[in-house]
């Protein structure tokens, strides 16, 4: 048995819904008594109504939690599952959550618990590919990932996060060690599967999560974006001390609930375009991946992360990779994988 906490969030309910679709009925849970139950009593499954300062994980192996911004409401659903010996799973993408978590490993394996961070879009396809590189390359001193999402839309709960996230500007690895630097501050062209397309850096999960998956101490993260795209951005970056003042937060957080995510159209037919490559300073090697649009791949690679962690439990603090293998993206359908080329 398992909990799925913040089944009423964008994200939640669609892997509420596939869930049940293949058979399985979690404990729904949440803090919106009313959305909850009312999706519970439609797809028949139990559920729970708690906030984070009461969790009741009672009779459960498992919590898969859904309901962000991390940053705020990871901690405590990780203490939860530490106290009371349950694994936990999540779908974040915030570097300081990855960051949090993955120095709970020693704590975890005390308690016989499995921590499994960024279980879906964030940042299954990339650390796997971080993965693969570094097996093919085990000298690679740099590495480099990005990603091309056409038309690309996200639900309130991602721009909630964003928004949080602001004040914080732009972020990539150096020599081990996580450093801020600007919003955009590197820009280039990616050569994707589909074409070429320029991208800037971004503050990606995969800055903390792909240094323990592989080792590599100098990561980037890049995010295709048009030229006005980035001139807006690098707007931004000059009014982040604005943009990190809590009323504002408030503000732009209030602006989000009007945020309705990608329909389901979108959701079966987009995709999203992968690349990455490693260098050991006289070498370079790239490969390519194309996976279904994000929160489709996040339903998916969630369920899947959780099947595994109820099948084959290991204690202590994992990275996608590490926790499952590099063939882990594999099992989900409508991946496709480049060999890797010089």
């Amino acid at each position: 048995m398992w909990i799925l906490y913040g089944a009423n969030g964008y994200t939640g309910e669609l892997i509420a819904r596939e869930a049940v679709r293949r058979g399985d009925r979690p404990i729904l849970a949440g803090r919106n008594a009313a959305r909850i139950e009312a999706l519970a009593r439609e797809l028949g499954c139990d559920f729970r109504i708690f906030d984070l300062d009461a969790i009741d994980l009672s009779g459960v192996r498992a919590v898969l939690h859904c309901a962000g911004p991390f940053s705020r409401t990871s901690a405590p659903m990780v203490r939860a599952c530490l106290e009371q010996r349950v694994h936990y799973l999540d779908i974040t993408g915030e570097i300081a959550v990855f960051e949090s978590i993955m120095a709970m490993d020693a704590v975890a394996k005390e308690r016989g618990v499995m921590l499994v961070p960024g279980s879906g879009f964030d940042v299954v396809p990339t650390d796997t590919l971080a993965a693969m590189l570094k097996a093919r390359m085990p000298g690679a001193t740099e590495l480099r990932l990005a990603f091309y999402s056409p038309g690309g839309e996200v639900s309130r709960g991602t721009l909630k996060t964003m928004i949080e996230g602001l004040g914080d500007g732009g972020a990539v690895r150096r020599n081990g060690t996580i450093v801020r630097v600007p919003l955009g501050a590197d820009v280039r062209e990616i050569p994707f599967s589909c074409g070429k397309r320029l991208a800037m850096s971004i503050p990606w999960g995969d800055v903390s999560t792909a240094y323990y998956s592989t080792g590599i101490p100098n990561i980037t993260v890049y995010n295709a974006a048009s030229p006005r795209a980035i001139r807006r951005v690098r707007i931004v970056e000059k009014l982040r001390w604005l943009l990190g003042l809590r009323p504002v937060k408030r503000l732009l957080q209030r602006l989000a609930e009007r945020t309705p995510g990608p329909g389901e159209q979108r959701r079966q037919t987009a995709k999203t375009f992968l690349w990455g490559e490693v260098s050991n300073g006289s070498e370079q090697l790239s490969m390519t991946m194309t996976t279904p649009e994000g929160y489709e791949l996040t339903v998916h690679a969630a369920l899947a992360a959780v099947k595994r962690v109820l099948e084959e439990p290991k204690a202590g603090a994992f990275t996608p990779s590490l926790a499952f293998g590099l063939d882990f993206i594999k099992t989900i359908s409508n991946v496709a994988i480049d060999e890797p080329h010089e």
